[in-house]
């Protein structure tokens, strides 16, 4: 079963006379009337105690939240497109697109990956954890590209100690903004949930969890764009797109952040991070796959577009 989303701080000067449902809103990331209910079932404490929506905060009061789990929807199939880079009784990888979710969860019922797999291999039903059959790792909303499910419980058992243990590797195409200075590099920089919004990760030196991130540059454009291909040694929630913007070179066209700084007149409409490898040994056969996929269309075109920028 998913665990509850739990945070806390202290209430700044800057915060002091905000009302309660307000404040938790904004720092747990959930709508109104969510903090609303999560003040009224007693899963915000002030100071300890419960208290009401409309009470107004003091500055140095302690907050603590607890956001419990969605319920899981019953999971329908849907006749989705799915381009198949390879699968057998025990695995498939898709080549996710960018506007595809995961699965199914708030605001996003149907017509993601999920659905769509039902639907071709209804044998994942009821593989690893309720509500995201199969699912192991996973891609966001906005990154395009490999990533791999189980079909039966030896396979997703296996999958998820190689995981742990670092014996998947993977790497992605990102085009950041700026100009890298190192052709290649580690970024060892610890994340967890930001404070000040909980539906963002940020570098936390405190109280995150080691996360690291190894680039090597592979085309610069003038100072403007830096082409890298990036292997995740951790994979934490955002890391890539965290640990970017944290040396400050967000990638190019990321919503969240970027910073402003997204695309100028790039036009893109999401994050340009492509994961165009994945390579493991098969959990169950011991087989060598070294899967990789093409950049999609609309990347594509953002680096023609430079190339022939940057031609005399």
């Amino acid at each position: 079963m998913t665990s509850p989303d739990r945070g806390s701080a202290s209430v700044s000067a800057a915060e002091e006379g905000e009302r309660l449902d307000t404040l938790v809103s904004r720092l747990a990331g959930v709508s109104r009337t969510l903090a609303q209910k999560l003040i009224g079932d007693g899963l915000v404490l002030v100071d300890g105690s419960p208290a009401k929506k409309n009470h107004h905060v003091q500055e140095g009061e302690s907050l603590f939240w607890e956001v419990p789990p969605p319920a899981p929807a019953e999971l329908a199939a849907q006749d989705i497109p799915l381009h198949i880079v390879y699968e057998d009784e025990h695995l498939v990888v898709v080549d996710k697109p960018a506007d595809m979710v995961m699965y199914p969860g708030p605001g996003h019922g149907s017509n993601t990956l999920v659905n769509a797999l039902l639907s071709r291999y209804p044998d994942i039903t009821g593989v690893g954890g309720r509500g995201r059959p199969g699912v192991f790792h996973r891609l966001d909303r906005g990154t395009s590209g490999l990533v791999a499910v189980a079909r039966t419980a030896e396979a997703f058992d296996a999958m998820v100690e190689m995981m742990k243990e670092r014996r998947v590797r993977r790497e992605y195409l990102a085009l950041v903004v700026g100009s890298v200075p190192a052709d290649s590099g580690t970024i060892d920089a610890p994340m967890g949930r930001s404070r000040t919004n909980r539906k963002r990760m940020s570098v936390d030196r405190t109280g995150g969890r080691r996360a690291v991130s190894r680039f090597e540059v592979q085309q610069r454009f003038a100072d403007e764009y830096t082409l890298v291909r990036v292997c995740l040694e951790t994979g934490r929630t955002h890391q890539i797109r965290v640990h970017f913007r944290h040396i400050g070179h967000p990638v190019a066209g990321d919503p969240e952040y970027s910073r402003g700084k997204s695309s100028r007149h790039l036009e893109l409409e999401r994050q340009f991070l492509h994961a165009y490898r994945l390579a493991f040994d098969h959990p169950v056969t011991g087989e060598v796959l070294d899967l990789r996929c093409d950049l999609p269309e609309d990347l594509e075109v953002v680096l023609t577009a430079l190339v022939r920028e940057k031609s005399p």
